[in-house]
């Protein structure tokens, strides 16, 4: 029986919902040692932990940096409280500020325009690669677009388009899944470069602005935003066009093909999307510190606690989603996850993720109707505290 988290194991991304489910039932504020966090599994406490920044503090909370080296912590100097001002790890009132200056740039229309792009970016890769009958589907197919579509979004020039892939990785590693000493002190150089990289794009937009994130964001430091809350704005927003969104579409990908529900059909694709990422979601929670004591099934939070808000578990709660384990696609409340966060710190980019999601399972089922997993693979994930990805998914069609 297991006992405890376990970030370094494999069925800690890959299979954790037996654990979750036996939380849910006899512990639903979990203190977990491994972690170093209480853990809140059940849907309602999640979504409600979400909604009160009063009691539970995202100020700090994305700086997964306590499993660094003193060593590590030293050389990122200012830059180990990376994060400390974007906008998913803040309260009201500075929250509320980034909020609606980063919601400039996702208006309807803008959304609308990203998505033709996105459908051409996903054609031109598929020009290339239908001829030859497999890809890797994470390495080949999964990424390209979204990375592409993000960099021309934030006004990442093209031929820095892999320099910027290279490094989010790193930072990804370096922030967010436990590494040796050594491995540490080698991500943290790539991290600094990275910074270094999006500062000096930021300051070239201050001269020369274009039409691009980038420049909007310039234009707004010194009546709404500083300098460094418009670096860190952009570096996050590149992880997630670099990482979390074409983790979600290799995740949907394998969900689908295991439950032969390939290809969807394009009245489907919208629900199906939503369903992969309750069942197979690419992020496993968002962290909160315990503002004050929080007393909650029986259990005390105390104040300055770290707590871990399992929206993994809560998009497996028998309470909301009938038979959870089970992939339907037609499922009515799939949306009801929480992939996206909920609340004040409702992702952004949701609107932008679930376009990219959509518009990819909807040209993938028209040019690859035949796409199947190649046989014999043995399927792993990535090891981290708070995210689900395949580092590979042999396909062929």
């Amino acid at each position: 029986m297991i006992e405890d988290f376990d970030v370094t194991s494999d069925w800690h991304v890959a299979a954790p919902y037996e654990f979750l489910a036996r939380l849910r039932r006899e512990s639903p504020v979990f203190r977990s040692e491994h972690l170093g966090a209480y853990v809140l599994t059940r849907y309602a406490d999640v979504r409600a932990a979400y909604g009160d920044p009063r009691r539970f503090s995202s100020k700090g909370s994305l700086t997964i940096s306590r499993s660094l080296t003193r060593e590590t912590r030293e050389k990122l100097g200012e830059h180990g409280s990376f994060l400390s001002s974007f906008v998913a790890n803040v309260d009201p009132p500075d929250h509320t500020r980034l909020r609606r200056s980063v919601s400039r740039a996702f208006t309807p229309r803008a959304v609308a325009a990203m998505e033709q792009q996105f459908r051409r970016l996903n054609e031109d890769l598929l020009d290339r690669l239908v001829p030859r009958g497999r890809a890797d589907f994470v390495t080949e197919i999964g990424h390209e677009p979204s990375i592409k579509l993000t960099a021309r979004f934030i006004g990442v020039p093209e031929a820095d388009e892999a320099f910027v892939q290279s490094h989010v990785k790193d930072w990804f590693q370096l922030f967010l899944s436990l590494q040796p000493p050594a491995r540490q002190l080698e991500l943290a150089g790539s991290f600094l470069t990275y910074l270094d990289y999006v500062d000096r794009l930021v300051a070239a937009r201050a001269k020369d602005p274009k039409d691009d994130f980038t420049s909007l964001m310039t234009s707004l430091i010194g009546d709404e935003l500083t300098h460094r809350e418009v670096v860190e704005l952009i570096s996050t927003i590149l992880l997630g066009g670099n990482d979390t969104v074409p983790n979600q579409l290799g995740n949907t990908v394998l969900r689908l093909l295991r439950e032969d529900a390939w290809p969807v059909p394009p009245p489907l694709v919208a629900n199906a999307s939503e369903e992969c990422m309750r069942i197979d979601g690419a992020s496993l929670g968002s962290f909160r510190y315990a503002v004050t004591d929080i007393s909650l099934h029986g259990v005390t939070i105390p104040a300055g606690a770290l707590v871990l808000l399992s929206t993994d578990s809560a998009a497996h709660d028998e309470s909301v989603f009938p038979d959870p384990d089970r992939f339907r696609v037609d499922r009515p409340n799939a949306a009801d996850h929480m992939v996206f966060g909920y609340g004040i710190h409702f992702c952004v980019g949701a609107a932008f993720g679930r376009l990219q999601l959509r518009t990819a399972l909807e040209v993938l089922g028209h040019r690859l109707p035949r796409l199947r997993l190649v046989p014999g693979q043995e399927i792993s994930y990535r090891r981290s505290i708070v995210g689900r990805g395949l580092p590979s998914l042999p396909v062929e069609w």
